[in-house]
This record gives C-alpha cells, sequence and structure tokens, in this order.
C-alpha cells in the first residue's frame, strides 16, 4: 500500500496527464478544434510511408546485418553495416551495394546484358 505522500504524488499525476477524446468531448459530441490542430501537427501524421530498405542510405538503416538474397540462384549474402559503411562510405544506396556484392559472385552468366547477373529481392 503506497504512503499517503506517494498517493498525492500519483494524484497529481494523473491530473496532469492529457485526457482522452472522450473526457475532452461527450461520446456524441465532435471532437474540439485544438486536439485535431494537435493531431495533425503530430509529425507521424504526414502521409509519408518510410522510404523501402533498398532506397536506404547505409547510415539511415536501423539493422546490424544487412541481406540480400538472389531470386534466380537462392543465394542469400549477408554483411555487417558497419563492414559495408567501411568499404562503400555511409552514403551509398543499399541497393547499388547490395547489386554489387550479388553481382561479384554471380553464378548465372548468359552472356546477354538483359538477362546476366543475379535478381536481389531486399525482403529478405
Amino acid at each position: 500500500m503506497p504512503s499517503p505522500k506517494q498517493m498525492e504524488k500519483l494524484a497529481r499525476a494523473a491530473e496532469q496527464c492529457p485526457k482522452p477524446p472522450e473526457a475532452i468531448a461527450g461520446p456524441g459530441e465532435p471532437m474540439p478544434d485544438e486536439l485535431w490542430d494537435a493531431v495533425l501537427r503530430d509529425p507521424r501524421a504526414a502521409g509519408r510511408p518510410p522510404l523501402p530498405i533498398q532506397q536506404c542510405r547505409l547510415s539511415e538503416i536501423p539493422r546490424h546485418v544487412l541481406r540480400v538474397e538472389c531470386l534466380r540462384c537462392f543465394r542469400t549474402i549477408e554483411m555487417q553495416k558497419a563492414d559495408a559503411v567501411r568499404y562503400y562510405g555511409p552514403h551509398a544506396v543499399w541497393k547499388d551495394v547490395g547489386q554489387r556484392l550479388l553481382d561479384q559472385t554471380c553464378a548465372h552468366r548468359t552472356g546477354r546484358l538483359e538477362e546476366d547477373g543475379c535478381w536481389p529481392n531486399w525482403s529478405a
């Protein structure tokens, strides 16, 4: 059981918490404009989805291990992000780095430029 001092502290903290929309406006009433302004000012409401991983620079990728798979020969290449940054630089795009890694060890050489090389799969 909390002490009286702790109870008072919890009560003060509960008073300072933002109220849910139902407490500001009743269940059948529309929400006030201030609440809508706060919701729309939130950066998550920008409506812009995050970039796919293949379009990100190496410095923007949160993963520690980068993985790309070939859809043609089913090879998977893994590389630590620190090594990729060291070899290709922090501003290199993962799509270019992954394609270069696959092409260096490609087993499917047909001689035709359109069909030659690996087909990367970035979802791996």
